[in-house]
C-alpha cells in the first residue's frame, strides 16, 4: 500500500487533527494561515484555534494576480504558470508562520488550501445557454504538498458545482457545523471582498440552512481606493468616505442591476462589482465629477445597501435571530454604521464572542470541510434546494 495512504488512514483515525486552513480572498491582501485542531465531525465538530496569522503579499504577487484576476481575455502562459507559482508561494508562506510558532510541518497533518481566485462564472452572470456554473482558484495542491511536505486538500469549490451549485459562499457549511446552536437562530454576516450571509435555524433542520453572497463587500471600495491611491489598498478607518457625503443619484444607480432582484442565494464577484461598474454607474447618474470622498462615501453606503436589502429579504423578524460578524469589513466603522442605521435593532457581534477570530473565520472554516472530507461525510445538508448540496469537497496531493 502506498505509505501516503496508510499515512492518511493513520490520520483519519486520530481523536484529534492538526490541520492549516488556508484563504486568500478577492482583496489580494494576504494568505490568512489558522492552525486548527479539530476532534469529531459533523455535528459533533469540536474546534480549537491555536495560532492565526495573515501574511501580507508583497507587490510582486499582487501584481501578477492583477494581472489575470476577474479578466475575460488574458495570457494564456501566464495563467498557466501562475498555477504552481502561487501554490508555492503560499507554501513558503506556510513554512513561515510554522517557524514563527515554532513548529514543525511534521506536527501538521493537513493543509486545507483554498487557493487564490482568479475567475468566477455563474450562469446567472455569463449566460452562455451550453455552459453551467464555472469559478477558477490558481493554487495548485501538488505544488503545495510537495513543497510543504503536507498532505494537501484543495480546490473545495468543483465539486460544490458538480453537485448543482454555482461554487459559492461555501460558508453555510462550515457555519452550519461549527455555529448552529439549538433553539437560538442565527444570521452568521461575513463581510469580506464579497459579502455574504447564512441562515442558521434553531431547530437543525438542515433544509432550512441558507447561505447567499449580497453584493460587493470591501471589493469596490478597494478597487476605488487603489485606482485614486496606487500603493494604498483600503480605505483604513473609513477616513476617506467619512470626509464625504452619500450621492442620492449614484446610490441609485449601483443599486440598479438585475443582480439585486435575482433569486437568493446568488452568488456574484468582482467580474461584475468592479471600476466598469462604477463609471457606468456614474455616467449614467451624471456623477462623473463628484468628489473621490464623495464617492467612497456612497460606495461604502452601497455596501451597507445590498447587505442590509438581501437580509430584509429574506429574514422577515429580525428580533428572532443573533447576528455574528466577521472578515476585513466589520472593521469599518463607517459600513458597520450604515448597516445599523439600516437594520436598527440588530446588535453585531463579533464571531469572537463564539471562540472565532473574526478575521480567521474564513479560513477556519476550509479547515473544517478537510477534516469532514477525510472524516466525516455523514452529515445531510438537505435537499440541495439552496444551494447546498450535500457533498465532501476537496482534491487530495500527497508530498510524494
Amino acid at each position: 500500500m502506498n505509505p501516503f495512504v496508510v499515512q492518511l488512514n493513520q490520520i483519519a483515525a486520530k481523536p484529534e487533527r492538526t490541520i492549516i486552513g488556508l484563504m486568500s480572498g478577492t482583496s489580494v491582501d494576504g494568505l490568512d494561515i489558522a492552525l486548527c485542531r479539530i476532534s469529531g465531525s459533523g455535528m459533533d465538530t469540536v474546534i480549537n484555534l491555536q495560532e492565526f496569522i495573515t501574511l501580507p503579499y508583497d507587490a510582486d504577487f499582487k501584481a501578477e494576480i492583477a494581472s489575470v484576476f476577474s479578466k475575460k481575455t488574458v495570457d494564456l502562459q501566464q495563467l498557466c504558470l501562475l498555477n504552481g507559482w502561487i501554490a508555492e508561494q503560499h507554501a513558503a508562506l506556510i513554512l513561515q508562520a510554522l517557524k514563527k510558532w515554532m513548529i514543525s510541518a511534521d506536527e501538521i497533518d493537513i493543509i486545507a488550501s483554498h487557493g487564490q481566485t482568479i475567475f468566477h462564472a455563474p450562469k446567472s452572470l455569463h449566460q452562455i445557454q451550453k455552459f453551467g456554473n464555472g469559478t477558477l482558484q490558481l493554487g495548485d495542491g501538488d505544488h503545495m504538498a510537495v513543497r510543504t511536505g503536507i498532505i494537501t486538500l484543495s480546490d473545495f469549490r468543483q465539486k460544490h458545482i458538480a453537485a448543482g451549485g454555482e461554487g459559492a459562499p461555501l460558508a453555510a457549511y462550515g457555519d452550519y457545523l461549527i455555529f448552529s446552536r439549538r433553539n437560538e437562530n442565527r444570521i452568521m454576516l461575513n463581510i469580506g471582498g464579497i459579502a455574504n450571509f447564512t441562515f442558521l435555524p434553531g431547530d437543525l433542520n438542515p433544509d432550512l440552512v441558507f447561505c447567499s453572497d449580497t453584493g460587493t463587500g470591501n471589493t469596490l471600495m478597494d478597487a476605488f481606493i487603489q485606482k485614486i491611491h496606487p500603493g494604498i489598498y483600503y480605505d483604513a478607518d473609513a477616513a476617506i468616505a467619512s470626509q464625504g457625503s452619500i450621492n442620492e443619484a449614484l446610490l441609485t444607480a449601483l443599486l440598479d442591476h438585475p443582480f439585486f432582484s435575482q433569486d437568493f442565494p446568488k452568488t456574484t464577484g468582482p467580474e461584475l462589482f468592479n471600476l466598469d461598474y462604477l463609471s457606468a454607474a456614474k455616467i449614467k447618474s451624471g456623477t462623473e465629477s463628484i468628489s473621490y470622498a464623495d464617492t467612497m462615501a456612497t460606495l461604502n453606503r452601497f455596501s451597507a445597501e445590498a447587505i442590509a436589502g438581501a437580509i430584509r429579504t429574506q429574514v422577515k423578524e429580525l428580533d428572532q435571530y443573533r447576528f455574528f460578524v466577521s472578515g476585513g469589513g466589520m472593521h469599518n466603522p463607517l459600513l458597520m454604521k450604515n448597516l445599523q442605521e439600516l437594520l436598527p435593532g440588530v446588535d453585531f457581534r463579533p464571531t469572537a464572542e463564539l471562540e472565532i477570530n473574526p478575521d480567521a473565520k474564513e479560513a477556519v472554516l476550509f479547515a473544517v470541510l478537510a477534516n469532514e472530507w477525510l472524516v466525516g461525510g455523514q452529515v445531510n445538508y438537505g435537499k440541495g434546494r439552496n444551494g447546498i448540496p450535500t457533498v465532501s469537497m476537496g482534491k487530495l496531493s500527497f508530498p510524494g
